[in-house]
């Protein structure tokens, strides 16, 4: 046989192989079942099972003893919550590896759970294999341990019978090494039967993912972790999972899961070409001719050939094409297809992801199985049934929404619109300054230092002007043994400075080309100490907010700057070197020291670093950008504020070409033309240039201004939205019951069970006449109301005067539902018993106290006073109005002192003033007259009534209550604060302002509930202010800051600020106030120490009241009618009560989830809840929770309070701010004068008592 009869020969058996590859199937499985030593998890439709192993598991960077196995196609690392929590409500709040994730069930006997943990060499051995195969750079692979979970035949659950439900069998293998674990999913083709399972009424896809649940977060607060997601709503991209790989063996996945001591993200294999196995090549049951000529020795011109092995004849990691010669056999052979030739181009390698020699270099996150794209090109008379996958069109793509798609022969590309750019996956609108969010974790060694030190969550913020390249970065909490040393590092942020970086005629920063989906990593060497420090960044694209997100970690050792110093960074070049899916830069980097004596010391370090990302391959044009350009950056600023703990670094970015040439010297190109900071530069001839507002905005371009494009086009967002407007944008939002489909514009109706009773949809007879009662599902009953007889849909009302219920003295008058009974003249009585004669009115206890009284005085020689103390001087008679009622201001002439009164005649505390003076005293059941200035005529104010008020996710929302019910479907945006972060809000019922802190700022801030604008109110000197409290009485506002550790006062205007308490706090949250009596109370979690404290409003009698069984008393409330102070407990899990003093303490309600703020109104209180997404309510006098509240948008609640109708009735003596210079303090039995912190000179202080205050 010639060597071109044997090529041909191996080419055919390779091409049969090709079409006859198996699907993987239930044999190719790990081996399990009972014979394999597994157990079984218990029968039922969310079954947990505990498994302590023997060897770590590592799941992303921690590393756990124990798991869990549920039924529902997962595993965990920490205990489930049920299954109402996370089906369909991904991402999860514990860690799992969802193989299968959906509801499935093994109740009826045929489905079954094995599970085990295995350290035999062939388990182990085998799991090396594929992670091998997976991962071809990865080097030797020597698993220790393993942990094998196989579902076998489980249905989906809710579907009827038994023999015919379609069964699904997969299988989970978690291989570990000494210091990392990697996930190997088994999806066989005749094991996916089904794709989707009933939710809630519905049938949902199900997922395949990781989820690191709930991390520890920002200032003790918990965070959702990385969520990254396999399959996708589309439910071809499930049945994808048993026909494609990306390990190289079809329906085999292999990732990386996690890793010690660091981790960057789940990497998927890097195989997703398929290749034939040996174990296929046996399979196929070739003669052994034919197994022969895969490696065989042959005689070529009488000698020795040597040995070709057929992978090397058919190599598959090139991209060019491999054309193997035409067959031509010998004369004497029979020739089977004389006709037959081909051109054949093999499958190619293409991986998804750049593949360095590091198998843990960072990759970006959401991978998704991809079709391999297969190419043969075959003479049309071969009758060989060839397939080719279908590629992803415009149909199905996920561009931006400022971007247009456009179809290609292999798939399709985003292209950003005429006004915005980007990738196309992500615009933003040119000229608009654009910002970036994001925590920063680190292990760093300073100087000589032989301990590192660490932080974690540390936030950073960044703000690009994009029209002159200007980049502002900041980094928070940066203690003073770190922040001096990392001065230098002014790359740290400048990233944003290249993505957005101003751009010379002809180049493209950053994210014109990549997007904002990307990763980053930096090598540091410094010289001439030759330390190193590595610094990974992942940029994981535009939130909500339209804030570019970024999580960055810091490994290494630093050169020591002396505490003290100040560093000048020169201004420098970097070249950066651009191709396919990579992008990489160097440079040396030269800055001073300023040492504290005066001295100073010159220092260089070296800069390299890789950035990785993912282009649309489709589109050739990508091709033509510059294959170099060149960073200019200057006007470098870096200081480290000690005293705010913050490391600040700024610098201007030009990008252009690596030549010198003559600069340009058009004010677009300088960045000094003057254009608004939401304006676009657009150069004209020479030096001339216009300014132009960015979309979204409005203006000359000098000065432009924001466009609320939700006021100004109605129904802009479609049927069944919210629009929430943002700076230079604005979103569409699905309402309640209804979801985006899969255009990811229009709403659709979610297909769940109505409550028509709630909705107002049913078909009774109206409220006045019938009751409607839902019954689940979508079913109703109605049923007629007392007083009405019928079948509930059409009720009528019952004459109960021709029923004689009256007394026959009596006349009856039958109303709609009821009637009344009223006595003939000449008698008296209730109606329904009357007796001849006139009666007498009843007297009030207003008129039966000032005759008991008056008796008594007659009677004896000395006066009895209702109310004590009171100096026994004179008698004091009670008033009484027209009606008997007590009149709402009562005096005793005797002594000369007046006080306010409640409906029972009972003196309201702390309103008595003295000679000559009246207090002001609201009649009762009568509204004050509105304070304040009236609306704006652009603004639509908040309907009349009772409101609750809560902050969720950059805006405060309001939900009406009628009585104590919400009325939910009246529930809307209250305010949109789309750049902040809304913690605390408060109400001030008088001037019917609202209030609230944000951490973005930080900042104190309020509006007015009728309409208006947000005002600033403090905006200096703060760093996480929590806690929020109005006094409406003394017109006084107290907060908490968290980081500062200090309680402080100020007027409502912001103005006199003083701190009241700044010692033995640690975590101060919530806080509240008693207008009547001068009282101020907070909470602190300090997780060492919880406790609840009080004091009188001027800082004074500071007492410790409740400290013990509390764990992370977050919300905290006062209720004046009960007096009662109650507080959520997010550690303990429950809702208390007690008195101010510390007595009759009580739990409400137990069990509850994670609440962060509550408020009391009446015999109810609301509080927030994290877990929940939602507003709650609880009824005091029967101890349960009775309602909640889900926002449209489900995202963390945070601060909530009360609007009332009218100002609660009290008095206390700053009223009238007590005459007090400055700051009137109120304190039980008295008020002190205090001046803030910052005097003017004019400032007096003084403390009064009530006896002094009642000569004034």
């Amino acid at each position: 046989m010639t060597l071109q009869k044997l090529i041909w020969f191996c080419w055919a058996a390779f091409f049969a192989i090709e079409l006859s590859v198996n699907c993987l199937s239930i044999q190719n499985m790990f081996e399990y079942g009972q014979q394999a030593g597994d157990q079984l998890l218990e029968l039922g439709t969310d079954q947990t099972q505990k498994l302590f192993l023997n060897n770590s598991l590592f799941f992303f960077d921690r590393d756990y003893d124990t798991v869990y196995i549920n039924t529902n196609g997962f595993l965990a690392v920490e205990k489930p919550t049920v299954e109402s929590e996370y089906l369909r409500k991904m991402p999860a709040s514990f860690g799992m590896i969802a193989a299968f994730l959906g509801n499935l069930d093994n109740s009826d006997g045929v489905g079954k759970v094995y599970y085990r943990q295995d350290s035999i060499p062939s388990v182990l051995h085998r799991s090396a294999e594929h992670i091998s195969q997976a991962f071809p750079d990865i080097g030797t692979i020597e698993p220790t341990h393993a942990i094998i979970v196989t579902w076998e035949n489980l249905a989906a659950h809710g579907l009827p019978g038994v023999q015919d439900r379609q069964r699904n069998t997969f299988q989970l293998v978690v291989a570990s090494l000494s210091s990392s674990s990697y996930a190997i999913l088994f999806y066989p083709r005749e094991g996916l039967q089904y794709v989707s399972t009933p939710v809630d009424g519905q049938s949902e896809p199900v997922e395949v993912a990781f989820s690191q649940g709930l991390i520890s977060g920002w200032f003790g607060w918990s965070t959702q972790g990385v969520y990254q997601r396999i399959t996708t709503e589309d439910e071809t991209s499930i049945r994808q999972l048993s026909e494609e790989t990306n390990s190289g063996r079809r329906g085999v996945w292999v990732y990386k899961i996690g890793s010690s001591p660091e981790f960057t993200s789940i990497t998927p294999g890097q195989v997703i070409e398929l290749n034939p196995t040996p174990d296929q090549f046996t399979d196929l049951n070739r003669t052994s001719d034919q197994v022969t000529v895969l490696n065989m020795v042959k005689e070529v011109d009488g000698g020795p050939m040597e040995s070709v092995p057929i992978f090397s004849l058919l190599n598959t990691e090139g991209q060019q094409e491999t054309e193997f010669p035409d067959y031509e056999p010998d004369q004497e052979e029979e020739i089977l297809e004389p006709e037959l030739q081909s051109t054949v181009h093999p499958v190619q390698y293409r991986p998804r992801y750049p593949i360095d020699s590091e198998p843990d270099q960072p990759q970006p996150p959401h991978y998704q199985p991809q079709n391999p794209q297969v190419v043969v090109n075959i003479d049309d008379d071969l009758d060989i049934d060839v397939f080719a996958y279908k590629s992803e069109t415009c149909a199905s793509n996920r561009c931006s929404s400022f971007a247009e798609c456009k179809d290609y022969p292999k798939g399709y590309c985003c292209h950003c619109r005429p006004g915005f750019y980007g990738n196309g996956k992500e615009c933003v609108a040119e000229g608009k300054p654009q910002r970036m969010n994001g925590k920063v974790n680190g292990r760093v060694f300073v100087g000589n230092s032989p301990l590192p030190l660490e932080f974690s969550n540390n936030d950073l913020h960044s703000y690009v002007v994009a029209n002159d390249g200007r980049a502002y970065v900041a980094i928070s909490t940066i203690p003073g043994a770190l922040g001096p040393s990392l001065q230098p590092l002014s790359s740290l942020g400048g990233v944003m400075g290249w993505a957005f970086a101003l751009e010379q005629p002809g180049y493209e920063n950053g994210f014109s080309i990549i997007g904002g989906v990307f990763t980053r990593q930096a090598e540091v060497t410094f010289l001439p100490g030759n330390e190193k420090l590595t610094i990974k960044q992942e940029f994981m694209g535009i939130d909500e907010h339209d804030h570019l997100v970024v999580s960055t970690q810091l490994e290494g050792r630093l050169p020591e700057v002396p505490y003290g110093s100040t560093v000048q960074i020169v201004p420098y070049k970097e070249l950066y070197q651009y191709s396919i899916n990579l992008i990489t830069s160097s440079s040396n980097r030269d800055y001073t020291i300023s040492l504290p004596d005066g001295s100073i010391q010159a220092k260089t370090y070296q800069w390299r670093q890789t950035i990785t990302y993912q282009s649309c391959l489709h589109d050739q044009s990508s091709s033509a950008m510059q294959p170099t350009q060149q960073l200019s950056v200057d006007q470098i600023f870096v200081m480290y504020d000690s005293d705010n703990q913050l490391i600040r670094y700024a610098m201007s970015n030009k990008i252009g070409s690596i030549h010198s040439s003559p600069p340009e010297q058009n004010p677009c190109f300088t960045g000094r033309h003057g254009c608004d900071t939401n304006a676009a530069c657009r150069p004209g001839e020479g030096i001339q240039f216009t300014c132009e507002c960015a979309t979204g905005f409005t203006g000359d371009g000098r000065q432009c201004y924001d466009i609320d494009e939700c006021r100004e086009t109605s129904g802009i967002c479609g049927p069944h939205t919210i629009c929430n407007n943002q700076p230079g944008t604005f979103r569409c939002e699905c309402v309640d019951g209804f979801q985006f489909s899969s255009d990811g514009k229009t709403c659709v109706e979610l297909d769940h069970p109505v409550d028509h009773c709630q909705r107002g949809t049913n078909n009774c007879d109206i409220p006045e006449r019938a009751h409607c009662s839902y019954t689940g599902a979508s079913t109703f009953i109605c049923s007629c109301l007392p007083g009405f007889v019928g079948d509930g849909y059409t009720c009528q009302d019952i004459d109960e005067c021709e029923q004689g219920r009256c007394h026959r003295d009596a006349v009856c008058y039958n109303s709609q539902g009821s009637f009344t009974c009223h006595c003939l003249s000449g008698f008296h009585g209730d109606g329904y018993q009357c007796v001849p004669g006139s009666p007498e009115r009843e007297k009030t206890r207003c008129e039966r106290e000032r005759e008991s009284i008056q008796a008594s005085h007659s009677t004896s020689s000395f006066s009895l006073s209702f109310f004590r103390p009171r100096p026994a001087v004179g008698l004091y008679v009670p008033t009484c109005d027209q009606h008997g009622a007590y009149e709402p201001t009562q005096c005793h002439e005797s002594i000369g002192q007046c006080w306010c009164v409640d409906v029972n005649g009972q003196e309201i505390p702390n309103t008595r003033t003295g000679p000559g003076q009246r207090p002001l005293c609201i009649d009762h059941g009568v509204a004050p007259p509105p304070i304040g200035p009236t609306p704006r005529p652009d603004v639509s104010p908040v309907a009349a009534g009772t409101h609750l008020l809560f902050a969720q996710s950059g805006k405060i929302e309001h939900i009406p209550l009628e009585g104590y019910s919400m009325k939910k479907q009246d529930a809307k945006a209250l305010l949109h604060l789309p750049d902040r972060v809304v913690i605390a809000v408060a109400y001030d019922c008088l001037d019917k302002m609202v209030y609230w802190t944000d951490l973005t700022g930080p900042a104190i801030s309020r509006a007015n509930l009728e309409g208006g604008q947000a005002i600033p109110l403090v905006t200096t000197d703060l760093e996480s202010p929590e806690g929020l409290a109005i006094d409406h009485l003394a017109r006084l506002m107290f907060w908490t800051d968290s980081m500062k550790n200090t309680i402080e006062v100020a007027k409502l205007d912001g103005s006199q600020r003083r701190v009241l308490f700044d010692t033995n706090l640690v975590n101060p949250r919530p806080i509240v106030v008693d207008p009547s009596y001068g009282r101020l109370y907070w909470a602190d979690w300090n997780r060492e120490g919880p406790k609840i404290e009080m004091s009188n409003m001027d800082g004074t009698d500071r007492t410790v009241i409740v400290k013990d069984d509390l764990a992370l008393p977050n919300g905290l409330t006062y209720e004046p009618e009960s007096k009662q102070l109650c507080w959520a407990d997010a550690g303990t899990r429950k809702v208390e009560c007690m008195d101010p003093n510390g007595r009759n303490r009580r739990t409400i309600v137990e069990g509850i989830q994670y609440p962060f703020a509550i408020v009391s109104n009446g015999k109810n209180l609301y509080y927030t809840d994290w877990r929940r997404e939602a507003v709650v309510a609880v009824d005091c006098t029967t101890d349960r929770e009775t309602d909640e509240f889900l926002p449209q948008k489900r995202s963390r609640v945070y601060g909530i309070t009360m609007t009332p109708t009218q100002c609660p009735q009290a008095y206390n003596y700053c009223m009238n701010n007590g005459g007090c210079s400055h700051l009137c303090l109120p304190r039980r039995g008295g008020f002190t004068c205090r001046c803030p912190d910052v005097m003017d000179g004019s400032c007096l202080e003084r403390n009064v008592r009530t006896e002094e205050k009642n000569v004034y």
